[in-house]
């Protein structure tokens, strides 16, 4: 039956898999940092609100996007070569993925009502970004060596279960409150 529903209904169910993986990383998220991390009594209530943010968010304009995005993706690159592995990989990395924090940073901050909605992505795009290396370079070669085109999204979005506990990790983080070195300090290293 689940596999008849992927099968027939690949972009609704691929919606439901990663609308359910990024509400889970939130929610997880948000455990773990209020209530193990920082045990209080009575403890700290779950924010539903961001758990709704993460909700829209993954299951109305991530999957879509990258659910024609690998469509995409798998007809303009056919094959599992080393060569066209790597070209896949580097481009969805370096193509596809600041687009999306684009989207994830102002969509979020939109959602939240902040003035600036631009402000947290100009400051942790980066950090972001270069933290998404680390993570998604080897797993997109694991998608697309080893997994068929009708699971992409699916491997993508339990990935991001992963990905998505860090980036809400990056995202609750005050990155301006980081120790940075001075020009003296760099020089000497």
């Amino acid at each position: 039956m689940i596999r008849r529903f992927f099968t027939n209904y690949p972009l609704l169910s691929n919606c439901a898999v990663y609308g359910t993986m990024c509400v889970g990383a939130e929610a997880s998220q948000q455990y773990v940092t209020k209530r193990i991390l920082n045990p209080t009594t009575p403890p700290e209530p779950i924010d539903t609100a961001a758990l709704g943010r993460y909700a829209i968010l993954g299951t109305c304009i991530n999957p879509n996007i990258l659910y024609f995005w690998y469509k995409w993706l798998d007809k303009a690159f056919v094959g599992k070569t080393t060569k066209i592995v790597l070209k896949k990989v580097i481009i969805d990395q370096f193509v596809m993925t600041p687009p999306l924090y684009c989207i994830f940073y102002t969509s979020m901050s939109l959602m939240e009502g902040k003035q600036d909605i631009f402000a947290e992505l100009k400051e942790k795009f980066i950090p972001t970004f270069q933290t998404s290396c680390i993570f998604w370079l080897p797993a997109q070669t694991i998608n697309f060596f080893f997994l068929p085109p009708a699971a992409r999204v699916v491997f993508v979005g339990t990935c991001s279960f992963i990905w998505i506990n860090i980036l809400c990790w990056l995202k609750r983080s005050d990155l301006s409150e980081q120790p940075t070195l001075s020009l003296k300090e760099e020089k000497e290293l």
